[in-house]
């Protein structure tokens, strides 16, 4: 499990294998849609790599620091990095810090989407619109 290996390798040896299945997934060259995790872009040269693929496009979902608060205080004990967090108000500010030092790897996605208020479905519409 993702907690496992971060426990027993740490959160460098779990990016770099993660590192590695993205490659291995892209050389498939196949259409497909792959959701990253939050830290997938922010390590090594993630972005950059991605710029460079033929047809590939990056799309940051963007979410507020609220939104994404409610999404994973009940998966606490499944997210290795926010599993030693205490109360709701922890989460939020752990999630506010890593926002602000992600962005300037998720601004380097070539589109965006704000998903705060609307559902999977409409989300999806307005990518597949910004695709079109």
């Amino acid at each position: 499990s993702i907690y496992s290996i971060f426990e027993t390798k740490g959160e460098l040896f779990f990016r770099k294998k993660e590192r590695e299945c993205l490659e291995w997934i892209l050389s498939e060259k196949k259409p497909m849609i792959i959701s990253l995790g939050g830290g997938t872009p922010c390590y090594f040269d993630t972005m950059h790599f991605l710029s460079t693929i033929e047809d590939v496009q990056t799309i940051y979902l963007k979410t507020s620091v609220s939104n994404l608060t409610e999404r994973l205080v009940d998966e606490i004990d499944q997210r290795p990095l926010i599993s030693h967090l205490k109360s709701k108000a922890e989460i939020a500010e752990f999630i506010g810090k890593h926002l602000f030092e992600r962005n300037p790897y998720y601004s380097q996605a070539k589109l965006s989407v704000t998903t705060d208020g609307k559902s999977p479905l409409a989300v999806a519409s307005e990518i597949e619109k910004l695709l079109t």
